[in-house]
C-alpha cells in the first residue's frame, strides 16, 4: 500500500479528519459529547479508557482505515497521480 504520507500530513483537513476518526467513535461509544471534554486531563482520561477496551480500538481502527483509504481509486494505494505531488493539489493545479 503507497500512500503520499508526507502530501497528506501537509493537508489541515487530512490532519483533522484522522483526529476525528480517532475521538468520533471513543466518544460516541462512551456517551460523551466534545462538549463535555473542557479539560486536557479529561480527555486523556477518554482516551485511556477507550486503549483499554478491544471493542472502542477496533471501532477506532475501521474509522481510520476509512479516513485514510482514498476511494476513488482500485486497491488500497494512492493513484500514481497522486503519488507524484509535491504538495496538496488545489482546484485548477494541473
Amino acid at each position: 500500500m503507497k500512500i503520499n504520507w508526507k502530501v497528506r500530513f501537509k493537508n489541515p483537513v487530512f490532519i483533522a479528519q484522522l483526529i476525528l476518526a480517532i475521538l468520533a467513535p471513543i466518544l460516541s461509544y462512551m456517551g460523551i459529547s466534545y462538549s463535555d471534554l473542557t479539560t486536557w486531563h479529561g480527555l486523556f482520561d477518554v482516551i485511556f479508557e477507550a486503549v483499554k477496551n478491544p471493542y472502542v480500538l477496533s471501532l477506532v481502527a475501521v474509522s481510520l482505515y476509512n479516513a485514510i483509504i482514498d476511494p476513488t481509486t482500485v486497491g488500497h494505494a494512492d493513484s500514481k497521480r497522486a503519488q507524484s505531488y509535491k504538495k496538496p493539489k488545489k482546484d485548477g493545479d494541473k
